[in-house]
């Protein structure tokens, strides 16, 4: 198994001469198993119909008392307890299966992996917490949804697109996913990896330089490269690439994000671009606006957004990134719970927006995956759907009446 490590090592080093990788006792073995006797989905294919939800302010938590912002890289003590640092219990099989029995056939499990690492050198993970991992991916699994795993929060990684720390950043997101990737490579197809979330300058989400989208774009390759070479499954799983701070409209409108190159027999068959859709933020978000769209503008204000601008937009996905036979995942989106007067009627048009933007999203193919962060109440940025501290009670259908009215 080491000789597999060392191969792998290899082709990081030659990525990055100055690395020296050396095998830890701590790093996983590679599993040497083939790939399953199965039709190998594409990502167009993988996406297909795919109405998911995110398991969202959980296993991508900091550790218990840590700050969230912290570049740490480390297992400080307590670490292991932090999928509930942010106020959400322990998940159970039990809230998986609500999941899947609300409607539901996929789940993104975002994950911080920096306060989970024993060897920085190696960016071994804590077995404990990639053992956590698995028991969760494999509920998932056993109730029939397909699955994304990701890197994020990783501060250290996302904040600092620039010149000064790419080659540094890259050697270590090498690693990593060597280490995550090796654990799953036996893994079957409904489990598809993402290689980074919202890379941005802390506290600035707004238009990237040069330097940072060529940032992004090789920790992208990177991510690729070596998922990759750990074989298995892995050789031709769903892989998904970001866009800068995953605003879509980055990769769309910049010729310089450049979409990473795939193994010769891959080609763009088993890659995906991941975007996030909170939009028009005014009214997805903030909850500035009390409606949306050209069927409620004798409700009251909307925002100049409408149905034409979603719709003129998927279609510049089409053209942009579907055609070249890559997949799309919409990895975020959702709508906060707002309401300044008349809230039945105000929670109709959340309805609207959510059938509108799933069934927009779903004719061209994209899978979608809902924010929900487990925040109740009226304002910004509550995304909660399901109470995980009340048997996943649904707080507000009006969002699942949306999503699943097809």
């Amino acid at each position: 198994m080491k000789t597999q490590i060392l191969k792998i090592c290899l082709i990081v080093i030659s990525i990055f001469p100055v690395l020296s990788c050396e095998v830890h006792s701590e790093m996983p073995e590679v599993p040497q198993s083939e790939p399953v006797a199965a039709t190998i989905p594409s990502a167009q294919q993988w996406n297909e119909n795919v109405v998911g939800w995110n398991l969202g302010n959980v296993f991508e938590c900091s550790a218990p008392g840590q700050d969230g912002e912290s570049m740490l890289i480390g297992n400080p003590d307590g670490a292991v307890h932090a999928e509930t640092a942010w106020g959400s219990p322990v998940i159970t099989k039990k809230m998986i299966a609500a999941v899947k029995k609300a409607g539901f056939n996929g789940i993104r499990i975002p994950i911080r992996w920096q306060c989970h690492i024993t060897n920085e050198k190696a960016m071994s993970i804590d077995k404990a917490w990639i053992a956590r991992i698995k028991e969760v991916v494999g509920w998932c699994l056993d109730n029939g949804l397909k699955v994304i795993i990701n890197v994020h929060h990783e501060k250290w990684l996302e904040s600092r697109p620039t010149y000064q720390y790419k080659e540094e950043n890259c050697q270590k997101l090498a690693l990593l996913w060597m280490n995550i990737a090796s654990e799953f490579a036996s893994y079957d197809y409904r489990l598809a990896f993402a290689g980074t979330n919202e890379v941005h300058l802390k506290d600035n989400w707004g238009k990237p330089t040069a330097e940072n989208l060529e940032v992004q774009n090789t920790y992208n390759q990177t991510f690729i490269d070596v998922v990759r070479a750990t074989g298995g499954n892995n050789s031709k799983r769903h892989l998904i690439v970001q866009t800068y701070v995953c605003n879509p409209w980055f990769g769309i409108e910049n010729s310089d994000f450049i979409i990473p190159t795939d193994t010769p027999d891959n080609g763009n068959n088993y890659m995906s671009v991941e975007f996030h859709y909170y939009q028009p933020w005014e009214y997805a978000g903030e909850g500035k606006f009390d409606y949306w769209g050209d069927a409620y503008r004798d409700c009251g204000n909307v925002p100049e957004s409408n149905e034409q601008t979603m719709a003129d937009f998927f279609d510049k996905v089409v053209d942009t990134w579907s055609k070249k036979g890559l997949g799309i995942v919409i990895g975020e989106w959702g709508v906060s719970d707002h309401y300044r007067s008349n809230a039945e009627k105000v929670h109709e048009n959340m309805t609207y927006y959510c059938q509108f933007f799933v069934s927009e999203a779903r004719k061209r193919g994209f899978s979608t995956f809902i924010w929900d962060n487990n925040h109740f109440g009226n304002g910004q940025e509550k995304f909660g759907i399901f109470d995980r501290f009340k048997s996943m009670k649904v707080n507000t259908p009006w969002i699942l009446q949306g999503i699943f009215a097809q």
